[in-house]
């Protein structure tokens, strides 16, 4: 009974993990995204040409 108890706990914690990592890999994608528009507006006003 405490092996299959271990092993469910070590179970849910690889599924935790494992979903951590996708779930920042996609926001740092966001945050990379929100960076290249900032710049492209740094860019287009970078004349004083808002």
């Amino acid at each position: 009974m405490k092996r299959l108890l271990a092993l469910m706990v070590v179970a849910m914690f690889s599924m935790g993990t494992l979903t951590a990592c996708n779930t920042m890999a996609g926001a740092g994608k966001d945050v990379q995204k929100v960076g290249e528009k900032v710049e492209d507006k740094a860019e287009d006003c970078k004349d004083a040409k808002c």
